[in-house]
């Protein structure tokens, strides 16, 4: 099918038709450098386009769907090329040279996995999360490739040569991906059974998940239910393809999309953070900085346990009876009575994060150490460390939370590796 010559979208100059795919249109953005527009088609397709119908109003539920799923992602600090929608039809992305990949992360062994291993029971769990790839030829069916096979192919995508570091990167990020939206479809009663993802490089050699994630991209269950699936393998079970089924597959695909609109994040958590003294001000503002980036609410008092043990308890009471999500990360120096006088009185975490100096940073340790016996406060010394610690309990019923917590830890591994590749560079020059 030609393509439609197009000025702009959503307001937005054109330029040149970068490539046209099945589902979509890839445009040039010549005001904005380094940026794409992808317009998606009110077109249908599955085996690699031997099937395809035309769906009206499908661009417009697919292009929601993506923003909300990539919008999620962006919350996660996760890297994904996604920049907003621009109209109904299409979202602005930064532009980036695709990786011939699809990477495909699976929960449960359904589908095609079946068909290649005999002998694997439906719906087989896997943990962790089982990841594949599948090289991109429509002509061959996009066959399954080894992580043998990709290194060795060598390819250069944006100038980056993608070896095993990249494709180590690439399958971490796949899982996490998969994770994170699991844990956000859980929140909806959905499992999240399977899904696929590509990556991009964008001008600056970033590998970026990019292209799109919508409801051709999975297979979704509610209730975990194979028999309610809502995705594409309705579409492509059909035996005919009728105008009432078309119909049906158009509502469950805007179904899915109204769901990702329920999805948020629980806001209903705080994170206490009590000071012995005003001077210890600028330590507590750490905390709440470090917190704040990890999507944590906070408030920030000042107590003594010594000096007015009666106040400290009610202050305790007051958010006890409002909340019952709470973390409370005590910050006195000296004798820490603070964090042991909490948890003597509060069914709630306590972090002891003292504000400790160099000169007497063994007797200031030692007080939130040495506690008395039925006491569970836990004592850290780094602002950052009172905020990980608070996010790793919040997390558990908190899924943004989580996800930007599993980012953190990915992006201290793709820091190693980048690392460890500079080092190997400068050494075997």
């Amino acid at each position: 099918m030609a393509a439609t010559k197009i000025a702009e979208v959503g307001g937005i100059k054109v330029g040149k038709l970068l490539i046209e795919g099945k589902t979509k249109q890839v445009y040039d953005v010549p005001s904005l450098p380094g940026h794409s527009i992808l317009l998606n088609k009110d077109r249908i397709t599955a085996h690699n386009g031997v099937r395809a119908h035309e769906l009206e109003g499908k661009a417009k539920i697919s292009n929601q769907t993506n923003a909300k799923v990539f919008t999620l992602l962006n919350q996660a600090h996760l890297p994904t090329a996604f920049v907003r929608m621009v109209s109904d039809t299409a979202f602005l992305a930064r532009q980036c040279e695709m990786v011939p990949i699809e990477w495909v992360t699976r929960r449960l062994a359904t589908g095609s996995y079946l068909k290649r291993n005999p002998g694997v029971s439906e719906g087989h769990r896997f943990a962790p999360a089982k990841v594949e790839t599948f090289f991109k030829d429509d002509a061959n069916d996009d066959p399954q490739w080894s992580e043998e096979q990709i290194v060795s192919a060598g390819f250069t995508v944006n100038g980056v040569t993608i070896g095993q570091d990249e494709v180590d990167i690439m399958r971490q990020t796949t899982r996490l991906v998969f994770e994170i939206l699991e844990k956000a479809w859980a929140t909806r009663d959905c499992a999240l059974i399977d899904m696929k993802i590509e990556f991009g490089v964008d001008a600056e050699g970033q590998l970026l998940v990019a292209d799109v994630i919508d409801s051709d991209s999975w297979r979704l269950w509610p209730s975990g239910d194979k028999r309610l699936m809502v995705d594409k393998q309705v579409y492509r079970n059909l035996a005919n393809v009728t105008a009432a089924d078309l119909d049906t597959v158009k509502r469950n695909f805007a179904w899915v999309s109204e769901q990702l609109d329920a999805i948020a994040a629980p806001k209903d958590h705080l994170v206490v953070i009590l000071m012995g003294s005003a001077s210890d001000a600028e330590h507590c503002e750490r905390i709440a900085k470090h917190c704040q980036r990890l999507g944590l609410n906070t408030e920030q008092r000042v107590t003594s346990a010594h000096k007015g043990t009666q106040t400290t308890l009610h202050i305790v009471s007051e958010y006890e009876s409002v909340l019952s999500k709470l973390v409370f990360i005590t910050v006195a120096g000296r004798s820490n009575g603070l964090g042991p006088v909490l948890s003597g009185n509060t069914n709630y975490p306590v972090i002891n994060c003292p504000p400790v100096k160099a000169e007497n940073v063994t007797q200031d340790v030692w007080s939130s150490l040495n506690v008395p016996s039925g006491l569970g406060c836990v004592t850290v010394l780094y602002p950052e460390a009172a905020a990980l610690h608070a996010a790793q309990i919040l997390g558990m019923d908190n899924f943004l939370v989580w996800s930007k917590l599993r980012v953190m830890q990915l992006k201290n591994y793709v820091n190693l590796i980048r690392a460890d590749k500079e080092v190997r560079g400068v050494h075997s020059a």
